[in-house]
């Protein structure tokens, strides 16, 4: 996408034959010059050499080509995508989806039946030399299909009938001023449509959407109204405050806070995200038009264009091949491919296939995303915009996200709070009720106050409902997903979508990309060889320093290296890396650096590095150049011949350094002369020591080597036939002199070793998911610690192989899934998540997108990361660093646990709060609560919300790596959650009713002032209560330090100084708002604190009851999560109708993108996803427990009764449609047999093609066991299931 940048020196480019250049078009294609041995392009500077021809002749497109696939008819429309060939008023022989069918995949065959690059010239009325004509504007001349290719288009009939002003979907409207204008109608422009971002007013109606906020808005409705009546429609007593109406008032504060901070924080990640992409976002490329080159941005290039290729280019548009120099792209971003690939002219694709040529070997197609590594050309641009394969993936990209566990368990207590506090305040209601009417008969009341009798139960008991609720749990929810996020950003993570760090917190697994994630994705000189006497390099891990030396040439550092070299030797090495190369100096994302080809720019590092090597162009204007002999695939080298000051001749070579060793007759003495001396079989076998060495540890081991000649070309050698001057490679490639050898890797980033060992102690198994093959793959996850004893190596073609059954035995044990596709880890990334784990993806590819998208939080690179990776993920880390991914696993559970402690504290207010209004109302002669409206307003809200404050700041220790991850099915409230808020409510509930009702007696208070005392001290003393326990619930776990990190969270003492300022306040001047009618002395208070201190103590004892204990005496639904183990293999073991599978499969997709009105159905969300059919999930058709050997059925929500569409009057009715569907195969069946194979034994497993078992697995481990095995949990957390290696390395500290 980036052109060549100015003062970027140039690679030596294709000399230009201008004769054959073509006057610019008017509305049409100019002629082809006959002379098409060279690329014509006007008025360009000296490009070098052509070395293909163009022999492409309609008649060899004509035949049938001998190992081009067969295919009856390559341009016919996928089913679903006819509208890309429709296009009104057409005047190119070709529509946007002809283009298409070149790309997705790439097919020959495609190209083939558009008459190849001479169809396509001719239908896009361009020219390959001259490009497009900047006087365009309203094409004139229309192309039919026919005239392009020779033959009629066999698919015509499927779009003839376009409806006038019809066009193949893009939106893009230019005036007629702009140029171009049917090219632009019919193709579109290199843009994407652009996506209107939501308002701050849309981001507030989504977040005001969320279950709790609207139960809270009808408390507060209810709240106000009645706070109003009270208010306004009762009378009060001479100095009694009117503030009922403060409590629904403060509700919607509340709810107006949390809308306001949750769309705020959306907005701002989205407008983050949005200036992080406008970097480098307008970009420049060469085009030719008019037969002259030109700098155009990629936003003008257009379907038709001509445009140059050069080192360094990032290509923005798809296009094919016209011609050039060895051009080898990189399209690793786009395909997953890691090995360059080299571009071969669609002019001579045919003609070599004709001439018995490999198909698969032959690449003319240019794909938008790749680098261009090598060589200079030119392409022809068929697919811009959304229609070009950049496009098409980050539109695909471009939909809503589905809920968070955590938003789900939330929905679900929120209903869950709503049913309980109704069902008490009903209770509540019916009771006093009871009791209201039993007094009738003897009541003295006036027929007012008896209403005004009837009003208040009513009020106490929707108080009851009030208090129910917890409004303050929202406001933890947001503040500590703002908080979390805000710091992220201090830690290098931009989280785009605000619930993703609460996801990474729980993460089971990893499923990363090795280039560029875990490897810097920058090919750098590791270890190396002088002759055999100077070593430099790293050792391997596990290897001593001694072992190491005579291993694997370990010795000293590079610096260290390098310092020792003579100036003669040190001279020699820099000519030989600096002269025979061809990559060269310019500028990469705006900073100095190597462009070519990644072997030779990790050479020329090394001597910028090391070496002190400053400016390659100087030193190679300095050197006389008497022969470069250019690289040849099948020699494995290439050379230079230099004249030297003496008036000789040295040939530098470099290349395989086996290959060049066989070439060695002597070798260099040592770094401190240039001395030579015969090369003897103890040093070939050192030397092939060296490179084996070095190829274990997947190193590209390079050799160079030299030879001194008196004359050039040298006597007795035959020189080259058209040029003289030159000598045949072959006759002086001998009685070589045996130099350097070195070991090239793309290393690690720092860190990542580390981070690796931190995940694993975490219990998050991380996986490795790359294009390499499987020796690379092995050797990085080895030297990282991803692949451990236990653990699984497998190839991506045999994975996306293997049946369900053999892949749920085997991903539990897969470490490296090496040559993998991008539908690899697609399907990779789905099956873990039907198995249960909570997938993490990290990537920075375009090809990464798939994978980024479906997971539960994809990790984009934010340096080198593409756009559609970008836009794939939900956290971006700013620093590329895969270390930077601990941080958000550490804010996620810092989020999760700060929404925990927060629950903890908020349902222990609540129960003891409903508990002791109910109670006390029930016995009150007056139906009154102990604690007064204003009092529960101040306890219920201001308490909560400053609670929130409180424990949703806490910053995360690294202790909160000690523990595993909490499976999606896991309980929102714990087993030692449920032992804390029980235990708490138990001894608040006794100290304030022992307080109310006994406090007389046991304080001896009898005076008419003393029992006037007896409320407020009940009042301040459950405050204090509340106060002290906001400690407890610091912790979550059953250890004692409640204090821990306390000091690092100044919000936390800071809120807790204002709570406390606060109380006192209101004690003291609270007076009759909040019901105080005696200011309480020094013992009193003395004793509320007290007792309010003691419930440290008492968390302590509560801590030191077995969970186990607990667990019989609690109810299972209050410390179980929900499993689908038998439904999901039941689901395995059954297929349906294929016809009835792509519905499901299209159901679930529209439910994806239009699911909102059917996310809001009165089924609790995580309940009804279950039988929500699904793309053939684990989890998509539960069965019938009364026989786990039936086919999965309808299902009946659980808790809910039947409605009309589910009555036994439907069933019946649909009688007749089950019998016809039974008969024409629409019932379920049970699986083929083949569908179920499995691995029987470790064996099986490691003589599979394609698959390796790490070597150090001990001999009684399994690896495979039965896939029904999980028990409900994620693989990774069943030790039974996991790695040897995982499991122990969950251990260390």
């Amino acid at each position: 996408m980036v052109g060549t940048n100015d003062g970027r020196e140039k690679a030596p480019k294709i000399t230009v034959d201008t004769s054959g250049a073509q006057s610019p078009m008017a509305a049409g294609p100019t002629k082809r010059s006959p002379d098409s041995d060279l690329l014509a392009v006007p008025n360009t500077s000296a490009l070098g050499r052509q070395t293909s021809e163009d022999t492409t002749s309609p008649s060899v497109l004509s035949e049938t080509v001998v190992g081009l696939e067969d295919d009856e008819n390559p341009l016919k429309p996928d089913p679903g995508k006819e509208d890309a060939y429709k296009v009104a008023n057409n005047m190119f022989a070709f529509t946007p989806g002809h283009l298409d069918k070149m790309f997705q995949p790439k097919s020959l065959a495609a190209l083939k039946a558009m008459g190849g690059i001479e169809g396509l010239e001719k239908g896009l009325q361009t020219d390959i030399k001259a490009g497009l004509s900047v006087d365009e504007g309203a094409l004139s001349t229309r192309v039919a299909f026919a005239d392009a290719t020779g033959r009629e288009d066999e698919n015509k009939a499927l779009y003839a009938d376009v409806a006038e002003g019809q066009t193949a979907g893009h939106s893009h409207h230019h005036s007629d001023s702009d140029g171009f204008i049917d090219r632009r109608r019919v193709f579109g422009v290199n843009r994407l449509p652009e996506r209107a971002g939501k308002t701050i007013f849309q981001l507030m109606w989504i977040a005001f959407n969320d279950k709790i906020l609207i139960l809270l808005s009808c408390a507060a409705a209810i709240s106000l109204a009645l706070g109003l009546y009270q208010t306004f429609g009762v009378k009060h007593e001479p100095g009694e405050p009117q503030v009922e109406w403060v409590e629904g008032v403060a509700i919607i504060v509340a709810i107006v806070i949390v809308v306001l901070v949750g769309a705020g924080n959306d907005w701002q990640k989205e407008r983050q995200f949005v200036r992080l992409n406008k970097k480098k976002e307008d970009r420049v490329v060469n085009v030719v038009r008019s037969g002259k080159t030109i700098q155009l941005s990629v936003y003008d290039v257009l379907v038709g264009d001509v445009v140059h290729l050069e080192p360094g280019d990032l290509v923005p548009v798809d296009g094919v091949f016209i011609a050039g120099h060895s051009v080898k792209c990189d399209e690793s971003s786009a395909t997953g491919e890691s090995d360059a690939l080299k571009k071969v002219p669609a002019s001579e694709v045919f003609t070599r296939i004709a001439n018995g040529e490999d198909p698969k070997k032959l690449d003319p197609f240019i794909l938008s995303g790749s680098k261009v590594l090598e060589g200079t050309g030119t392409f022809l641009v068929t697919n811009v915009g959304e229609h070009s394969g950049f496009g098409k993936t980050m539109m695909a990209l471009r939909e809503e996200t589905e809920a968070t566990p955590l938003q789900m368990k939330l929905n679900n207590l929120a209903e869950g709070i709503a049913k309980l506090g109704g069902a008490s305040a009903l209770l509540l209601f019916v009771v006093l009720l009871i009791k209201f009417l039993a007094q009738l008969k003897t009541s003295n009341a006036t027929g007012a106050q008896k209403g005004q009798n009837f009003m208040r139960i009513l009020i106490t008991a929707i108080t009851v409902v009030v208090v129910a609720v917890p409004e303050g749990l929202p406001l933890a929810v947001t503040l500590a997903l703002a908080f979390a996020t805000t710091r992220m950003l201090k830690d290098n993570n931009l989280v785009r979508i605000l619930r993703a760090c609460e996801t990474s917190g729980n993460a089971t697994t990893i499923c990363s990309d090795k280039t560029g994630t875990l490897t810097q994705n920058r090919m750098t000189v590791v270890a190396g060889t002088l002759g055999t006497a100077a070593r430099f390099g790293d050792a391997v891990a596990d290897k001593t320093k001694e072992d190491a030396a005579t291993s694997d040439g370990f010795g000293m550092k590079e610096a260290e290296f390098a310092n020792g070299l003579s100036a003669p030797v040190k001279d020699l090495l820099i000519q030989s890396i600096v002269i025979n190369s061809t990559a060269f100096e310019g500028e990469e994302n705006g900073k100095p650096a190597f462009i070519g080809s990644k072997t030779e720019t990790a050479l020329l590092e090394f001597g910028k590095n090391y070496l002190g090597v400053e400016n390659v162009s100087h030193i190679r204007e300095s050197a006389i150049i008497a022969q470069a002999i250019p690289f040849d695939s099948g020699r494995k080298c290439m050379g230079s011949v230099v004249k030297l000051a003496n008036g000789t001749y040295r040939m530098y070579v470099k290349g395989a350094s086996e290959i060049l060793l066989a070439r060695c007759t002597k070798i260099i003495r040592d770094g401190n002369s240039t001395d030579v001396r015969d090369i003897d079989e103890e040093d070939v076998k050192k030397l092939n020591t060296a490179i084996n060495a070095y190829a274990s540890r997947s190193l590209r081991t390079i050799g160079m080597i030299y030879r001194d000649f008196p004359s050039w070309p040298p006597p007795n050698v035959q020189p080259l036939k058209d040029d003289p001057t030159q000598a045949d490679f072959g006759d002086v490639f001998d009685d070589m002199t045996f130099f350097v050898l070195v070991g090239i890797q793309d290393p690690l980033r720092p860190g990542v070793t580390e981070a690796v060992a931190d995940c694993i102690k975490a219990g998050i198994f991380v996986r490795m998911v790359t294009g390499d093959n499987i020796v690379t793959a092995r050797a990085i996850a080895t030297e990282c610690g991803i692949y451990t004893p236990g653990g699984v190596v497998m190839e991506g073609p045999r994975f996306r192989q293997l049946t369900k059954a053999q892949m749920d035995q085997v991903i539990p044990r897969l470490q490296v899934l090496a040559r993998s596709s991008p539908d690899d880890k697609r399907i990779l990334v789905k099956r873990l998540k039907e198995l249960g784990e909570t997938v993490a993806v990290t990537g920075d590819g375009t090809n990464d997108g798939p994978a980024l998208k479906m997971a539960d939080v994809g990790f984009s690179m934010g340096i080198a990361g593409t756009e559609v990776a970008k836009e794939a993920s939900a956290i971006i880390l700013m620093d590329d660093n895969f270390a930077s991914i601990i941080k958000a696993i550490m804010w996620g559970r810092a989020v999760n646990d700060a929404v925990k402690k927060f629950l903890q504290f908020q349902l222990t207010v609540n129960i003891t709060a409903v508990l002791v209004t109910f109670i006390s109302a029930v016995a009150s002669s007056t139906e009154e609560s102990v604690l007064s409206a204003v009092q529960l307003l101040w306890v219920n809200l201001i308490m909560d919300t400053f609670a929130a404050l409180a424990l949703a700041t806490d910053p995360p220790q690294r202790s909160i790596l000690d523990r595993k991850p909490e499976p999606k099915k896991a309980p929102l409230i714990t087993l030692t959650m449920w032992k804390m808020i029980i235990g708490q409510a138990i001894y608040q509930l006794v100290v304030t009713f022992l307080l109310h009702f006994a406090g007389r007696q046991i304080f001896d208070f009898n005076s008419p002032e003393e029992r006037e005392q007896l409320k407020p001290l009940v009042f301040n003393t459950f405050v204090w209560l509340q106060i002290f326990n906001q400690y407890n619930n610091r912790r979550l776990d059953n250890k004692l330090n409640i204090l821990e990190g306390v000091t690092h969270n100044w919000f936390f003492i800071i809120i807790n100084i204002i709570m406390v300022g606060g109380q006192v306040m209101i004690m003291f001047v609270g007076g009759h708002a909040f019901h105080i009618e005696r200011k309480l002395n020094g013992v009193q208070w003395a004793i509320s604190i007290i007792i309010g201190a003691l419930s440290l103590p008492v968390g302590v004892v509560i801590r030191l009851i077995p969970d186990h204990f607990i667990q019989k005496l609690l109810p299972s639904w209050m410390h179980h999560g929900h499993h689908d183990d038998e439904e999901a293999r039941n689901n395995d073991r059954f297929q349906w109708n294929e016809g009835i599978e792509l519905v499901r499969d299209e159901l679930t997709f529209l439910k994806k993108i239009r699911g909102g009105r059917l996310n809001q159905l009165r089924f609790s969300r995580p309940d009804f996803r279950r039988f929500l059919p699904g793309s053939r999930s684990a989890s998509s058709q539960p069965s019938f427990d009364f026989d786990t050997n039936m086919p999965p059925g309808t299902p009946l929500p659980k808790g809910k009764h039947r409605s009309r569409s589910n009555s036994a009057f439907a069933a019946a009715a649909m009688v007749p449609s089950i019998v016809a569907g039974s008969i024409g195969g629409w019932s379920p069946i049970e699986r083929p047999a083949e569908d179920a194979l499995q691995f029987n034994s470790k064996g099986d497993l490691e003589n599979e093609p394609g698959v390796d078992v790490h070597p150090d697995t001990k001999p009684d481990d399994p690896v495979i066991h039965e896939p029904t095995a999980n028990h409900g949990n994620a693989p990774s957390q069943n030790p039974d299931l996991a790695p040897s290696g995982f499991t122990e390395g969950q251990t260390k500290k």
